[in-house]
């Protein structure tokens, strides 16, 4: 069973909370037990798991990110000027795995999923979430 979210950024480098509307895919499916694949179309897009409580971890991600991975000073920077998003995204990674138990996504307190945008601002960005059932 799979499903697509939309969303929209409004920065160049952003983590979007999307655990809401993965949760809203996961109780529409019916399903329970299994595993939820969460993974960003894009090559300037990625998905991560991280700390939900305090937003300064999304900015130290970001901020960590622009330090290893500067902007302006790539080969593929002649051709659109992104070339640090395209490491940005292959670094951090297109998707995430959750398992979903009885219903619920098997993240812990403190964790919550995020898109990762790192050429913003974009007016629409797809997210495909996949559940896979266990039948056993």
């Amino acid at each position: 069973m799979g499903e697509i979210i939309s969303i929209s950024t409004a920065e160049r480098e952003t983590l979007v909370d999307i655990t809401a509307k993965v949760r809203a895919v996961v109780k529409a499916s019916g399903i329970h037990n299994g595993l939820v694949n969460i993974y960003a179309q894009g090559a300037t897009a990625a998905i991560m798991i991280q700390e939900n409580w305090d937003d300064s971890v999304q900015t130290d991600v970001v901020n960590l990110l622009r330090k290893l991975i500067p902007q302006g000073v790539w080969l593929h920077d002649a051709q659109d000027g992104n070339g640090d998003a395209h490491l940005k995204s292959g670094l951090v990674g297109p998707s995430e795995t959750v398992p979903l138990i009885d219903g619920k996504l098997g993240l812990s307190t403190w964790q919550n999923i995020f898109f990762c945008e790192f050429d913003g601002p974009r007016k629409e960005r797809h997210i495909i979430c996949t559940i896979i059932e266990d039948n056993s």
